[in-house]
């Protein structure tokens, strides 16, 4: 079953996405500005309008000092002149110069991050990783950017149950903006990350969940396998040590065998059971280069029998 145009809405929000959302981290980094916008043009082209980026990225890699993503993001923008066809997520929280989340930080980085972006508003604002600052701080700060009209919606990635069912009954309490959404790390090879204690306070609020790593660093793609060759990848060793656990190789046994059942490649069917899993919204999928575009778009479409996804859940027990 496939339908192009499908959109989900994000939790408690307005906001209105592609059940796959395009992660922004390559772009400026491991895909140039050429190659970022052909990859934004199709995955737009194919009714996609959920990105996904931070200001921290891609701080990491030589020569760069975070904010490179968005900068290139904000150039297609303005080139295509789609702003109002496009939902863009960023974060604050991670970058060299604007860390943590005090409310002078999540002021300022917000103010970097449209003027990278060249936009008026963030449609999602996540806090990218949780700190010591006290959530009447973080959460005041950021009730204070919706009121401004700087920011749409906000959300929370990295973030353990405890404190969020804190920043959401402070928020409830004060009538301040309340979370909408987590991003937690939750694939196939990794569900401890999310189920459980999170996933219910997720469920309890209504709130909706944006994997990120949902493909396990390109493991979930079957490129890695055990005695296989070394693959040319920023992320290979990331996601060769998969292998090493006794799930990985069950995981990419049971992956071959659905996938091959619908004729589709195995990252189509890795995101397509994330994106059947409880709350799930939209996981993050990111592409270098316009030929790794397809299979995630084929995912976000792709509908699993009951029997498959067993079949998945039992192997991803292991």
């Amino acid at each position: 079953m496939t339908g192009t145009h499908s959109r989900v809405s994000l939790g408690t929000s307005d906001l209105s996405v592609f059940p796959l959302s395009l992660g922004g981290n390559v772009f400026g980094w491991t895909a140039d500005e050429q190659q970022s916008f052909a990859v934004l043009d199709a995955y737009a082209a194919a009714g996609g309008n959920f990105v996904d980026t931070a200001d921290v990225y891609s701080a990491w890699a030589p020569g760069n000092t975070g904010g490179e993503s968005e900068t290139v993001l904000g150039n297609w923008l303005r080139s295509r002149g789609n702003r109002d066809d496009v939902v863009i997520a960023t974060k604050v929280g991670m970058h060299p110069e604007a860390g943590g989340l005090g409310a002078a930080t999540i002021k300022a980085a917000a103010e970097a991050s449209l003027r990278r972006l060249g936009i008026d508003r963030i449609d999602l604002y996540y806090t990218h990783r949780d700190d010591d600052t006290p959530v009447e701080e973080f959460v005041t700060a950021l009730d204070e950017l919706v009121r401004e009209g700087k920011v749409r919606a906000v959300a929370a990635s990295n973030i353990g149950a405890e404190r969020l069912s804190e920043a959401l009954a402070f928020a409830e309490r004060e009538g301040l903006a309340k979370y909408v959404a987590v991003q937690p790390h939750y694939n196939l090879v990794s569900r401890d990350t999310f189920e459980g204690p999170l996933a219910a306070v997720v469920a309890e609020h209504g709130l909706a969940t944006v994997p990120y790593y949902a493909l396990a660093s390109g493991f979930l793609t079957g490129k890695y396998r055990p005695g296989g060759a070394d693959v040319d990848s920023a992320r290979a060793e990331g996601a060769a040590r998969y292998l090493a656990e006794p799930r990985g190789p069950k995981v990419l046994e049971a992956l071959d065998t659905v996938a091959a059942e619908h004729g589709v490649e195995l990252a189509s069917v890795a995101l397509a059971w994330l994106a059947a899993r409880p709350t799930v919204a939209a996981p993050i999928a990111s592409a270098r280069t316009v030929e790794q575009l397809p299979p995630l778009l084929a995912g976000a479409t792709l509908r699993l029998t009951p029997e498959q996804t067993a079949l998945l859940d039992a192997a991803s027990e292991a």
